[in-house]
C-alpha cells in the first residue's frame, strides 16, 4: 500500500481558493479569471515560472464556508484564453495531492503555502482483493455511465488501470455533493478512496433505482388513470346516443347523481354535504369501495322528505269524533290530542308555527298495562290529526346504533330507526309511536336510552345528528307517542323529556262498549261470520269480561270472542247449529267451558280464602295493571320453640319491614286492641304471600298485613267484601301509596264491594270512572285502629275461633 514520504521535494505555490467546488487529481477544469482570487493565482504562477522550467502551477484548495481544506491538488495551467461565453479563463489539470503547510511569501497578489506532495502509489501487480475491487467499480461505474447514454466515457473509464487514478475520477460524477468530494480528496490511500468511490456509487445507483421504481409505477397510475377517464367519456357517449335512440331524457340517468341533488330541494347545508359527496365520487374509481359507500349514503339523503309535509287536520271535533269511534274510554289521551290541535291551530292562525327553529311537535308517554290501546291509540292519533303513522318496535334493542345510526365507516352501515322511520313515513312531521320503551337494554355496545335523549327533547331535536347521515335533520315537527308497561324501567332523565299519560285499564263497562263496538266485529270477520249470523247479547259479553278474564286491557277478552266464534262456526259445519244464532249468558258454559274468574262473594262460604282468621285481602299493582292480593298469617305450635317473623312469598326488601313494622305495631299496641300479644312473644309468626313464584315489593301491603295478624290473633274472620291497601306507621298512622286508581279497578273486577284506603289519597278518587266508583263502598282512613273495626268481622257467639298453627 501507498503512503507518505518525505522524499518528495517541499513545494512553494500559489493558492486558487474554489468555493463549494472541488477539484480531484486527473481532472482538467476551466477556470473563470474574472475572479479576483483566481487571476491572482495564475498570474502569480505565471511569474514564477519564468524563473523556473516547467507549466505554471498553482495549488487548488476547496474553501467551504470560509474555511479552507487542509489537503488541495497540485495544478498545472495548461492554456489561458477565453472561455466559451467569451470570458477570459485559463484551462487547468489536477496532478496530484499536496498536504498545505504554512503559508509564506511570493510574487504577485496571490497567497502563497508551503506543501508537501503525497505518495499515492500502489504495488504492482495489484493485490486480489484490489483487483476484485477495481472490477467491481468499473462495472458500477459502466452501468450508470450506460443509463446516462455516455458510452464514449465508458471506454475511458475500462481502461484507467492506476487505482489512484481510477478513484479519482469519480470527480467528475455530478451526484456527488461537496462534501463527498471533499471526503475522497482527503483520503490519501487509494485502495480507501477506491472503496469509498464504490460505496457512493452503490448508494447512488440503489437510489436512482428506487426512484425509477415509484417514477414507474406513478407513471402506470397516471396511465391508468387517463386511461380509466378515457374509457369512462366514451362510455357517457355510447349512454347518450342510446338515449337518443330510445328517445329517453337526459334527466332520466340514475347514476347522475349531480344532476339529482340540485334539482332536489334540500335544505342548504344538507345540499352542501351532498355536493361535496358528489365530488368524491366523481374522482373515485368504480373499483373502489368508497363510492359504493358514497351512493348509498347519496340515495338515503335523496330518499329522505326533507321538504315534505303534511297538513294538519284543524277540525277539532272531527278529531275528537274519530278518537272516540276508533277507541272507548281513555279520556286522559284525547283530551290531550285534543289541546295539542287546539293549541297548534291558535299558533297558526297567529304566525308562530316556527319560533327559534322549532315547530310545536310533542313528546307523549303513554304507561299503563298491556292490552289497554297504548300501540293502536298511535295509529288513531295520527288519523285524527291528518299525519302519517310510523311504528318503531324498541322492544329488546340493545345497540345505540339502533337509534342514532352506524358510522359511514363500518361495513353495512345503515341510518338509525329514527331517520329510517321519518323516510318510511314520507314526511317531516308523521306520527313515531317508540313502542315498548320501557323494555331498551343495555350492554357493552352502548345505551339506546341515553341516544334517546336528544330525539325526545323538544329543546334539541330540531338538529338532530344521525351517525350514518352527519347532517341536521329536524324532528321538532314530530309527534312521539312512546309506550311503556312499567314506568320504573323508564330512565329517569329520559322520562323527564316526555309528557306523562297513565292508562290504567278499562272498567266492566267500557270493556262491554270495546266487545260490542270493536272486538266482536273484528272477530266475525276472521271467522268468516256475518253481523246477521251471529249475535252475542250483552249479558254474555258482560260475564266474558267479568268471570272469564280478569285482566286491565281487553286481549284475553278478544281471545276469548274468538274462541266463542269459532266454536259457532265449526257446530254450524259440523251441522250441529243453525244460523243464525244469538249466544246469551247461559250458552257460554257449553261453547267455552267454566268461568276461570269467579268472584269471592259468589263463593261458597266455606271456600272463601278469608273464611279462616289471619287471611286479608290486600290491592297491589303490578306490570299487568291492578290485582287482588291475599296475605295469609299463622303462628307456630308453642312446643316447637320457634320464635321471630318468616316471611314466605319473594318478597323485597321494602315489604319485609312492612311486615316488621306490622308486627312490632301488634306487640306494643296489643293491650290496647284487646289482642292476646303474649302469642306474638312465645311463639313464631309466619306471613305468607301466595303466587310464590311472583316477586312483590312495597309499602302499600302494610295494613293488609297488620289486619291479617290482628285477625289470627283475634280468631275474628276478615269480610270477604273488604279489600285494604296503604303503607303503616310504627304508630299505626296510615300513609299514602301509588296506583289507586288501578287497585280500585282491579277490586271491582274482583268483585269487592267495600275497599280501604288512605285518608290522603282521597284526592286520587277524582281519577276512578263514576261507574266504578258507584258500586264500591270506599273508606278513607288515618290510623289502623279504623282498618281494624272496618275489616273484621264481629266474634261469633263471644267465643274466639281456632287459631291456625303453622305446620
Amino acid at each position: 500500500m501507498a503512503a507518505e514520504s518525505a522524499a518528495f521535494t517541499p513545494l512553494t505555490l500559489p493558492v486558487l481558493p474554489l468555493d463549494d467546488e472541488v477539484v480531484l487529481p486527473g481532472m482538467v477544469v476551466p477556470l473563470d479569471l474574472s475572479d479576483a482570487e483566481v487571476r491572482a493565482a495564475v498570474e502569480a504562477a505565471q511569474a514564477a515560472a519564468r524563473s523556473e522550467p516547467g507549466k505554471p502551477r498553482v495549488l487548488l484548495v476547496p474553501r467551504i464556508d470560509g474555511t479552507h481544506a487542509a489537503t488541495g491538488v497540485l495544478g498545472t495551467v495548461e492554456q489561458v484564453g477565453r472561455l466559451a461565453d467569451g470570458d477570459p479563463g485559463a484551462l487547468i489539470r489536477g496532478r496530484g495531492r499536496v498536504r498545505i503547510g504554512a503559508g509564506t511569501t511570493g510574487p504577485g497578489a496571490a497567497l502563497w503555502v508551503e506543501g508537501t506532495q503525497v505518495d499515492e502509489t500502489v504495488p504492482d501487480p495489484l493485490p486480489g482483493q484490489v483487483a476484485e475491487l477495481v472490477k467491481e467499480y468499473k462495472a458500477l461505474a459502466t452501468a450508470w455511465l450506460r443509463k446516462r447514454g455516455a458510452w464514449q466515457v465508458v471506454d475511458r473509464v475500462q481502461a484507467i488501470d492506476d487505482v489512484s487514478a481510477l478513484a479519482d475520477n469519480s470527480g467528475y460524477s455530478p451526484f456527488l455533493t461537496t462534501e463527498q468530494k471533499v471526503e475522497l480528496l482527503e483520503t490519501t490511500d487509494p485502495v480507501a478512496r477506491l472503496k469509498l468511490a464504490t460505496q457512493q456509487l452503490r448508494d447512488h445507483l440503489a437510489e436512482q433505482d428506487v426512484a425509477e421504481t415509484i417514477a414507474k409505477d406513478v407513471q402506470e397510475g397516471v396511465d391508468k388513470q387517463q386511461r380509466e377517464f378515457l374509457l369512462r367519456r366514451q362510455l357517457e357517449a355510447v349512454r347518450k346516443e342510446l338515449r337518443e335512440i330510445n328517445g329517453e331524457q337526459e334527466g332520466e340517468e340514475s347514476d347522475d347523481y349531480r344532476a339529482r341533488v340540485e334539482a332536489a330541494d334540500l335544505p342548504e347545508k344538507v345540499r352542501e354535504a351532498a355536493l361535496k359527496e358528489v365530488d368524491k365520487l366523481e374522482r373515485s374509481s368504480d373499483q373502489s369501495p368508497e363510492g359504493s359507500w358514497i351512493r348509498t349514503w347519496l340515495d338515503t339523503v335523496l330518499e329522505m322528505p326533507w321538504s315534505e309535509r303534511t297538513e294538519d287536520a284543524y277540525d277539532i271535533q272531527g278529531a275528537q269524533r274519530v278518537l272516540d269511534a276508533e277507541h272507548a274510554g281513555l279520556e286522559d289521551v284525547k283530551e290531550r290530542i285534543t289541546e295539542y290541535l287546539a293549541v297548534r291551530k291558535r299558533r297558526g292562525d297567529r304566525g308562530l308555527g316556527v319560533v327559534g327553529g322549532r315547530r310545536g311537535g310533542a313528546v307523549l308517554a303513554l304507561v299503563g298495562p298491556p292490552g289497554v290501546g297504548k300501540t293502536s291509540l298511535g295509529e288513531s292519533v295520527a288519523h285524527a290529526m291528518g299525519r302519517k303513522f310510523v311504528r318503531v318496535a324498541l322492544g329488546g334493542v340493545r345497540d345505540e346504533a339502533e337509534i342514532r345510526g352506524h358510522r359511514r365507516t363500518y361495513v353495512g352501515a345503515l341510518p338509525g330507526r329514527i331517520v329510517r322511520a321519518i323516510k318510511e313515513a314520507g314526511s317531516m312531521n308523521p306520527v313515531v309511536l317508540l313502542d315498548e320503551i320501557d323494555k331498551v337494554g343495555s350492554d357493552f355496545r352502548g345505551d339506546p336510552a341515553a341516544a334517546l335523549l336528544e330525539v325526545l327533547d323538544p329543546a334539541q331535536n330540531h338538529t338532530f345528528r344521525d351517525h350514518y347521515l352527519e347532517v341536521e335533520l329536524d324532528l321538532s315537527d314530530v309527534v312521539f307517542l312512546a309506550t311503556a308497561n312499567v314506568l320504573e324501567a323508564i330512565p329517569e332523565a329520559l322520562l323527564d323529556r316526555m309528557e306523562l299519560v297513565r292508562l290504567d285499564g278499562y272498567t266492566e263497562d267500557e270493556k262491554v262498549v270495546i266487545a260490542r263496538d270493536h272486538l266482536l266485529p273484528r272477530q266475525l270477520e276472521r271467522a268468516g261470520l256475518d253481523a246477521d249470523e251471529v249475535t252475542v247479547d250483552e249479558g254474555a259479553l258482560r260475564k266474558l269480561a267479568g268471570e272469564y278474564t280478569r285482566e286491565a286491557g281487553v286481549r284475553t277478552l278478544e281471545r276469548s270472542i274468538a274462541r266463542l266464534l269459532r266454536k259457532v262456526a265449526a257446530q254450524h259445519e259440523l251441522g250441529e247449529r243453525e244460523l243464525p244464532f244469538t249466544v246469551t249468558e247461559g250458552d257460554l258454559r257449553a261453547l267455552i267451558g267454566r268461568p276461570h274468574h269467579v268472584p269471592e262473594s259468589a263463593q261458597d262460604p266455606a271456600e272463601r280464602r278469608t273464611a279462616v282468621p289471619g287471611v286479608a285481602t290486600g290491592l297491589a299493582v303490578t306490570g299487568a295493571g291492578g290485582d287482588v292480593l291475599y296475605v295469609e298469617a299463622s303462628l307456630a305450635d308453642p312446643e316447637t320453640g320457634a320464635s321471630g317473623l318468616t316471611l314466605t312469598g319473594q318478597l323485597g326488601d321494602v315489604m319485609k319491614e312492612s311486615a316488621q313494622i306490622a308486627l312490632s305495631f301488634l306487640r306494643s299496641h296489643g293491650a290496647e286492641l284487646e289482642l292476646p300479644v303474649g302469642d306474638l312473644k312465645d311463639r313464631g309468626a309466619h306471613i305468607h304471600f301466595p303466587a310464590g313464584a311472583v316477586p312483590k315489593d312495597g309499602p302499600s301491603a302494610g295494613v293488609t298485613m297488620t289486619t291479617a295478624l290482628a285477625s289470627l290473633l283475634s280468631g275474628r274472620l276478615v269480610r270477604t267484601d273488604v279489600a285494604m291497601t296503604g303503607e303503616v306507621s310504627l304508630t299505626g298512622r296510615v300513609l299514602p301509596i301509588g296506583g289507586v286508581k288501578q287497585k280500585l279497578l282491579a277490586a271491582h273486577r274482583a268483585g269487592i264491594t267495600t275497599v280501604i284506603i288512605p285518608k290522603r289519597n282521597e284526592p286520587d278518587l277524582d281519577d276512578v270512572p263514576a261507574e266504578v266508583l258507584d258500586k264500591l263502598d270506599v273508606h278513607a282512613v288515618t290510623d289502623v285502629r279504623q282498618v281494624l273495626e272496618l275489616a273484621l268481622a264481629p266474634a261469633t257467639n263471644g267465643a274466639e275461633r281456632e287459631v291456625p298453627v303453622a305446620a
